[in-house]
């Protein structure tokens, strides 16, 4: 198995724990948003949700598969679907060139960045496998969910402790705006929050 799928099934187990619904992720998160944030087909995300396999793509095969997605998923303005001519204009190439990416999947990293940054997609959404693409698009989901049911989640973080291990030498007035501080994110991060 590989680090990537260990680091998904580690990652369920966490949200089978905080949702209390285990074996039934694929009904309690949303599926198609996890879907649209990696590429990924709704029924690969349910599959491996559930704690299935999916057959491995190779590379070429995955680059094809997201840059076809783009298209279906992410629209013009107007609600047009963009063109080839547009993607390669957005991407800084030839649409001949760009063409030939879709046969070989293997655009050169500059182009297939400027495609991501255009989308406002997520590091690696062209050519993270499966299992990595929907671990990363987990972690935003997971935090919330932690920050839930932990409030002094927030404060658990290595900023945190090193402020804290600062706090014998710091003054009367910064030891104040510490503690505000710390109560501030706390009652942001209540579990009656709305805006999580």
């Amino acid at each position: 198995m590989s680090d990537a799928h260990v680091s998904l099934a580690e990652a369920r187990k966490r949200l089978e724990e905080l949702t209390d619904r285990p074996g039934r992720l694929a009904e309690t998160l949303d599926v198609d948003d996890l879907s649209y944030r990696t590429g990924i087909p709704a029924a690969t995300v349910a599959t491996l949700l559930a704690g299935g396999s999916v057959p491995e793509t190779g590379l070429g095969e995955r680059v094809r598969q997201r840059l076809d997605f783009v298209r279906e998923t992410r629209r013009r303005p107007d609600g047009k679907r963009y063109s080839l001519d547009e993607l390669a204009r957005i991407a800084g190439t030839s649409r001949q060139w760009l063409s030939e990416w879709r046969t070989s999947g293997l655009p050169s990293l500059e182009h297939a960045d400027r495609i991501r940054r255009h989308f406002d997609l997520p590091a690696g959404f062209l050519t993270a496998d499966d299992a990595e693409a929907l671990h990363a698009a987990l972690q935003p989901v997971l935090r919330e969910l932690e920050a839930k049911t932990d409030p002094l989640a927030p404060l658990r973080t290595p900023g945190f402790y090193r402020l804290a291990r600062r706090a014998p030498h710091m003054s009367p007035r910064k030891l104040q705006a510490l503690a505000e501080w710390a109560e501030m994110v706390t009652e942001r991060n209540s579990p009656g929050d709305d805006d999580l």
